[in-house]
């Protein structure tokens, strides 16, 4: 019975061992059949797809840039295209996030382009401006296209040389976070129009109700400040009229310093009962 056994076991191994031998020869002249369709079929077509919300890049540019390189595609047999050169240069382009290039066994050309995505846009002291992108890098302004994002002027000193690069400082990665922040939130998306970094490196909300100045700081603890702006819209400003102050600070922890416009006196304001007065300034305490 032993031996019944193991002359089973070898002619099933034997078995599988043919049909293994069998589909790898398949497999091998499939390969060839292909590899040779591949040599001799030609490019048939060039589709291009440009993926994001974004218009930094046209698909006619893209068809543009490759001609220019690499010459005519169609008629060009798939095995003369040098797709991995073709992603590595389109991948150069600073609004490009990333390239996919695939060629189909009828000669189609797919060209699939994700862009990269505008947070804010900055403004140095020397006029020079840059995108910082949803990655955290700086990339150029475009001539053809212009995103609707937040601006951001002042002292700011970050450099720029006009390519795809890295943040330097901490102030700019502070204004990228910042951005950030609003971006995601529908309401401070529409009230907050601009930031502008002060002399003291304070970033700052310019709104768009209101003309009073808005002190962020930094982007430390950016739930809590911007919960103490909804405070000052919500239970400061029905109160007092949103022109009765001349200045929001947000800076300080556990409470809002509201600097009075000197048009105002003092016995013109409604203010809640956990408020008290500092010469010019309302200090409320939030805690």
């Amino acid at each position: 019975m032993f031996k019944q056994l193991s002359n089973r076991i070898f002619w099933q191994r034997l078995l599988y061992s043919v049909v293994a031998l069998i589909a790898l020869t398949g497999l091998v002249t499939l390969m060839g059949f292909i590899n040779k369709k591949s040599s001799e079929q030609a490019c048939t077509d060039v589709h291009v797809v440009v993926l994001g919300d974004e218009s930094f890049v046209e698909q006619k540019d893209i068809v543009a840039m490759l001609v220019e390189k690499y010459g005519e595609l169609q008629g060009r047999t798939l095995e003369a295209l040098p797709t991995h050169e073709m992603e590595k240069d389109l991948r150069q382009i600073p609004f490009v996030f990333s390239a996919m290039v695939t060629i189909d066994m009828d000669g189609l050309l797919t060209v699939r382009i994700v862009q990269r995505e505008a947070v804010v846009r900055v403004i140095n002291n020397k006029g020079l401006d840059f995108y910082i992108d949803s990655q955290g890098h700086k990339m150029p302004v475009s001539l053809k296209y212009v995103p609707r994002v937040p601006v951001v002027n002042g002292y700011i000193t970050e450099p720029y040389n006009g390519t795809l690069d890295t943040i330097e400082s901490q102030l700019v990665k502070d204004i990228f976070k910042t951005a950030q922040f609003i971006r995601a939130d529908s309401v401070w998306s529409s009230q907050v129009v601009q930031l502008y970094v002060n002399e003291y490196q304070d970033i700052e909300l310019v709104p768009r109700v209101g003309s009073q100045q808005i002190i962020l700081g930094n982007a430390d603890s950016l739930d809590r400040k911007f919960e103490k702006l909804m405070l000052f819209y919500k239970k400061i400003v029905p109160k007092t009229g949103i022109e009765a102050y001349k200045s929001v600070n947000l800076k300080f922890a556990g409470q809002i310093v509201c600097e009075r416009d000197e048009r105002f006196k003092p016995e013109d304001l409604m203010v809640t009962q956990d408020s008290t007065y500092h010469h010019t300034t309302n200090s409320i305490n939030t805690q």
